[in-house]
């Protein structure tokens, strides 16, 4: 089943009954004047076990630890908003595998020519996908993105992630001269930071759902990041999101502030079709997937990870 993607965006007070997160809104709760009959009319309520990522982002929102307590234990991902509308915080549940404790030692104990072919093939498939992603919306050449494919040898020594990704900004939109990809640039990189948190979650609660510890990569490995695992798999997922903010632009004349139209059409990420292993299947589905067959990788149950290709 897919689970639902939540944002708050406005005063909320999340609480738990029932097994249902009720969702109210203060003014109305405080207001004497309304009736009870219309108070209830503007609760409403939804099953704990439908919701897959929480988004809050607002500083009025009040949640209990009942409601965490549930979001938690059904291995939600709760992300947590600045005063700029920027994901900040990530809260996953501790365990969320039976056999957590054997696949940590499997993950733990995985080689480093092992974690080196698992980031070949991962570096692979991202020059892959971006490489579609140029061809369907661009008139960039795309012949030196399928060189670099095949080029990319273990551990992607030659640091060709870092060519074909100097290359795919400089041509991905355009219509904007000398863009530059950074967390403090221009727009859109305000569309692609809120998109990249929000797969970072999908992929982070993926992992916990599988029983691998986020925090230990297979690349990245900065003493400063929780996350460097989901930072590792969600490389391949990208060009979904890229493809996506494409399509917003089109849509919206002015994308420099992230309304809440922009927001609720960049919350469709875990929604997103993919095909993976030959078949079509929403990313938060295709997630887990992943990240079930990058375990089997360390297991020694297999040799190569499941990553979605995009096609033409």
């Amino acid at each position: 089943m897919i689970k639902k993607t939540l944002c708050f965006s406005n005063p909320a007070y999340l609480s738990l009954r029932n097994g249902q997160l009720v969702i109210q809104i203060p003014d109305i709760e405080k207001n004497d004047s309304v009736t009870p009959e219309f108070k209830k009319m503007n609760e409403r309520t939804l099953p704990i076990e439908d919701i897959g990522v929480v988004v809050l982002d607002n500083k009025r929102i009040t949640i209990t630890t009942g409601v965490m307590e549930a979001l938690l234990e059904n291995n939600a991902a709760v992300i947590t908003c600045d005063s700029r509308s920027m994901p900040v915080g990530l809260l996953l549940p501790l365990y969320g595998n039976t056999l957590q404790n054997e696949r940590f030692r499997d993950q733990l104990e995985a080689s480093l020519p092992l974690r080196k072919q698992l980031w070949q093939q991962t570096i692979r498939q991202k020059i892959a996908n971006q490489e579609v992603v140029l061809r369907r919306n661009t008139d960039a050449e795309t012949r030196c993105m399928k060189v670099w494919v095949d080029d990319v040898r273990s551990g992607d020594a030659d640091n060709l992630e870092a060519r074909a990704a100097a290359y795919y900004w400089r041509n991905l939109f355009p219509q904007i001269p000398n863009f530059v990809r950074g967390r403090e640039g221009e727009p859109p990189n305000n569309l692609l930071n809120y998109g990249y948190a929000i797969l970072r979650a999908v992929l982070a609660r993926a992992l916990v759902s599988t029983g691998l510890l986020p925090t230990l990569g297979i690349h990245h490995h900065n003493r400063y990041n929780a996350y460097c695992l989901a930072d590792d798999i969600m490389e391949p997922y990208r060009p979904y999101v890229d493809e996506l903010i494409i399509k917003i632009m089109r849509k919206h004349a002015d994308y420099s502030e992230l309304t809440r139209e922009l927001k609720a059409e960049l919350l469709t990420i875990p929604v997103l079709d993919v095909t993976i292993e030959g078949k079509r299947s929403p990313l938060m589905i295709a997630a887990s997937q992943t990240t079930a067959s990058l375990y089997k990788c360390f297991s020694g149950e297999l040799r190569k990870l499941s990553y979605p290709q995009m096609e033409l």
